[in-house]
């Protein structure tokens, strides 16, 4: 392990035993950490936030000539972690069996160390950016949505991280496919279009069910329909070049899915979402009376859209799954996808690097069926390219994603070392 990888490891231990659950968070000591290991190489830093004990941090190191500002950015603050369910303690950073073991420690600790273990290595060498600008952004609050963290930071100061790229969380870990090895870029992050299913009765004492008409009963079709079809595949820009990358053909999106599913069902149900606008009912509710004939019925829906659809492709595909007649439909939320482009410099220097620590690997773009931070940075800075990448060759997508916000979440110290080794030569390859 290089010296860059062996000091990531400590930083991440650090970290993971500061317990920055959201909320509240609490992320200062973890920003305080960061900012004295900055201070220490010569780095300057400033914390910026809303509240005192949740602030956002920013570095920079500024080269002599004009060129692009590329930052890394991660978030400090976690989920929350049950103690009894783990193997070791969440907030201990143990390292065992090869593993550094902790809340956060796939998301996304382990990449703020990473990042900021390259960066203070570049500083004490006395590395500076032959163009352009480096920036280290570590920011509270993603876990709930980034209210006090990036997008407060971008909207209250947007100066101080506007950048032309960003390297943020939400891919690289290996998966195998067809014989290939692939790395995934996420370029892209699905849009939310949660709504509302309603269906209206005539309310009546339950203990004669004839006397009314129950709106609850009418939704008994409609989970059927929800629960057996699905909507019709629609291919945008990312999954484009995803099914070229892996050599499928992307004019048939049916027959490269299944032969998904054949190679890896698991991985399958990881990527087949980025092809379609999904439905997923989550919570129903009728009567607020167990002897009350429900004369309406509500069922909610979490529904996730590709970059570059909106409302109309939603209604269109609501229509196709469960028809037109016998029920209302009404948007709660509406939030658009996101994306940068799948081609470009940044992609080029990622695709680079991945060549030298594993030569014949291919890197992919993808999109998350969640979100992340990016959209706060592509929603101020549009010209901005944003990329998730956590270079994992060990700890592969399948061994890694069901830990995320799960128990006994792990990264393998050797990732770790790679990621951190990883970010110190993009840096170089994309700055000078």
């Amino acid at each position: 392990m290089s010296d860059r990888g062996a000091e990531a490891a400590e930083l991440l231990a650090e970290l993971l035993r500061i317990n920055t659950v959201n909320p509240p968070g609490n992320e200062r000591p973890a920003q305080e950490l960061i900012a004295a290991r900055l201070a220490a190489a010569g780095v300057q830093s400033e914390m910026l936030g809303a509240q005192p004990g949740r602030p956002n941090l920013v570095a920079s190191l500024r080269g002599e000539g004009e060129g692009p500002a590329l930052c890394l950015l991660g978030h400090v603050d976690t989920v929350l972690a049950t103690p009894s369910e783990w193997s070791h303690d969440p907030w201990s950073g143990d390292e065992a069996d090869g593993y550094i073991w902790g809340r956060g420690a796939l998301d996304m600790k382990n990449q703020v160390a990473a990042e900021l273990a390259a960066v203070l290595s570049l500083a004490r060498d006395g590395w500076r950016p032959a163009r352009g600008e480096l920036k280290l952004v570590t920011v509270a609050d993603e876990e709930t949505g980034g209210e006090l963290g990036a997008e407060w930071i971008t909207r209250e100061h947007p100066d101080k991280v506007r950048c032309d790229m960003l390297i943020n969380e939400g891919g690289g870990a290996a998966f195998d496919l067809a014989g290939k090895r692939c790395y995934g870029v996420c370029c892209a992050e699905k849009g939310v279009f949660r709504f509302t299913v309603r269906t209206n009765g005539v309310a009546g004492h339950a203990s004669m069910p004839a006397m009314g008409d129950n709106a609850l009963l009418k939704m008994a079709p409609i989970l059927a329909s929800l629960g057996e079809s699905r909507p019709g595949y629609r291919v945008t820009d990312a999954p484009l070049h995803f099914l070229r990358g892996i050599g499928e053909d992307p004019d048939d999106v049916p027959g490269a899915i299944e032969r998904l599913r054949a190679n890896s069902p698991l991985l399958a149900i990881m990527l087949e979402p980025m092809f379609a606008i999904t439905f997923t009912p989550t919570r129903i509710s009728a009567s607020e009376k167990i002897n009350v004939i429900p004369s309406r019925a509500e069922l909610r829906v979490d529904c996730r859209v590709p970059p570059g659809l909106g409302a109309e492709e939603v209604r269109s595909d609501i229509a196709d799954v469960l028809g037109e007649d016998g029920f209302e439909i009404e948007f709660t939320e509406e939030v658009v996808g996101n994306r940068s482009p799948a081609e470009s410099s940044l992609m080029d220097a990622i695709a680079g690097r991945v060549a030298q620590f594993d030569p014949d690997a291919i890197v992919v773009p993808v999109v998350l069926p969640g979100f992340t931070d990016s959209r706060h940075f592509r929603d101020a800075f549009p010209e901005c390219v944003a990329y998730g990448f956590f270079p994992q060759r060990h700890q592969t997508l399948l061994e890694g994603a069901p830990l995320i916000h799960g128990a006994d979440e792990r990264i393998d110290a050797r990732d770790l070392a790679l990621a951190a080794d990883f970010y110190a030569d993009l840096v170089t390859d994309v700055l000078g």
